[in-house]
């Protein structure tokens, strides 16, 4: 048999493609590795039996995709509880506190003012960069935290380029953390999937790919699979681990292998009661001396309390090294230095880590790492006459976010349907 399209990834990304391509009458077919879907949003439950999010959870009303989708779905939305003191550790007066956030978001302004194709930052890190600026050292290592932080990578291995583009795009004006769904964002990619039936396979990685004129042959342990377009909706790091048969045109294999997977660990810590608002805190606690370490306060409701902890970058690399209790311990007490030592009593603690994940290659996402790749986004949007890609890091809004990989995936979905307008084997113009 073969098929209109088929979708590799069963994330985000390619359930919107899949969804939209499904939409416009074409047959299609999805293969996920997984034995779910969702790709890195994911739901487990605790000990307690609560169900919870141990991948991507976060939105905001600046996301209108996603937003949509919770109302269209019935979702029930949670805002982040944000009452009382946000924790700056070591401690600092509120005056210093926010003098400090004050620089931070002065250095995050300056560096996006720069122009990123300017040629005079074509080689700089974000390091390179940082040593240059006139801040004070504290200024500096807040700034040093947030990237690790969000970005998950060694500052001294982002491009300067790559990072202003990547946070202009990053446009809401109120935070990101504002909700979270209290089904789990995960119930949400089930509920994408359920509109899928039995287009979705799972358990079907995908090896090789074989292309000519005619389209693509997927050779997966289940057997073949065939149709007249691909959509990759995987991170690129993980698309560029597929075989291409022939090999890929030497620009779009040089652009799948400019990326680096993101390392991040997750933990859900559990409590009988939220302590930390007896002392007029919200749970939020970034650490100023500690790259990519990240508190912040996911109660569902009173009945519910729960902390989750986020370790970015080159600190989850060195915690994760530790072993698992050597790292839970760690983080207790960091936290309970901050927030009290009822820290050190939970009900349960769950933690997932994401570094190197066998079928996402880490998290939040992947980045350009090759500095001189500046067009390799643009270069994977475009693709090739039968294959397509599609994931949040090539979104042209809110890269990283589910709600960029559920733009990229309904923009690759365009660019199929416009394909099949033209005859099989040539390319989009340029």
């Amino acid at each position: 048999m073969v098929h209109d399209v088929i979708v590799v990834g069963a994330g985000f990304a390619g359930l919107s493609a899949a969804l939209a391509l499904r939409d416009e009458g074409l047959d299609v077919l999805v293969l996920e590795a997984r034995g779910r879907v969702g790709g890195r949003v994911e739901a487990r439950a605790d000990a307690l039996g609560e169900w919870y999010d141990r991948g991507g959870q976060f939105l905001c009303e600046d996301m209108p995709e996603v937003m949509a989708l919770v109302k269209r779905h019935a979702k029930t939305l949670v805002t982040t509880p944000i009452d009382g003191a946000f924790t700056l550790q070591p401690e600092m007066s509120e005056e210093d506190s926010q003098a400090l956030w004050d620089a931070n978001v002065a250095i995050r302004d300056r560096m996006n003012a720069i122009d990123p194709t300017d040629p005079a930052v074509r080689d700089l890190s974000v390091w390179d960069w940082l040593q240059r600026q006139p801040d004070d050292v504290h200024a500096k290592s807040a700034f040093c935290s947030t990237v690790e932080g969000l970005w998950c990578q060694p500052i001294d291995a982002v491009p300067l380029w790559y990072l202003i583009d990547n946070d202009r795009r990053i446009t809401n004006e109120v935070s990101e953390l504002q909700y979270f769904i209290a089904e789990t964002m995960y119930a949400l990619a089930a509920d994408l999937a359920a509109d899928l039936g039995d287009r979705i396979r799972l358990t079907v990685p995908v090896r090789e790919v074989r292309h000519d004129k005619n389209g693509v042959i997927l050779m997966t342990a289940e057997g073949s699979f065939q149709a007249r377009r691909l959509v990759i909706a995987v991170p690129p790091v993980m698309a560029n681990r597929i075989a291409f048969s022939p090999p890929l045109p030497a620009k779009l294999a040089k652009a799948l292998g400019a990326w680096r997977s993101g390392m991040v660990i997750k933990m859900r810590l559990r409590y009988a009661r939220a302590f930390w608002r007896d002392q007029g805190r919200n749970g939020m606690v970034l650490w100023r001396d500690i790259h990519g370490l990240f508190v912040c306060d996911t109660s569902r409701d009173d009945a519910h309390p729960a902390l989750v902890v986020f370790i970015g970058g080159p600190l989850a690399l060195q915690l994760r090294a530790l072993g698992d209790a050597a790292l839970r311990a760690e983080v207790l007490a960091r936290i309970a230095a901050a927030l009290g030592p009822h820290i050190l009593e939970p009900l349960d603690v769950v933690m997932r880590d994401w570094i190197d994940d066998p079928w996402s290659g880490g998290g939040y996402s992947d980045i350009v790492a090759d500095f001189a790749a500046q067009d390799a986004e643009a270069v994977l949007r475009a693709g090739m006459a039968s294959i397509h890609f599609a994931s949040s890091e090539l979104s042209l809004s809110f890269p990283g976010y589910v709600e960029g990989a559920i733009i990229s995936g309904r923009a690759a979905a365009e660019t199929v349907l416009e394909a099949f307008e033209r005859p099989l084997g040539l390319d989009p113009p340029a």
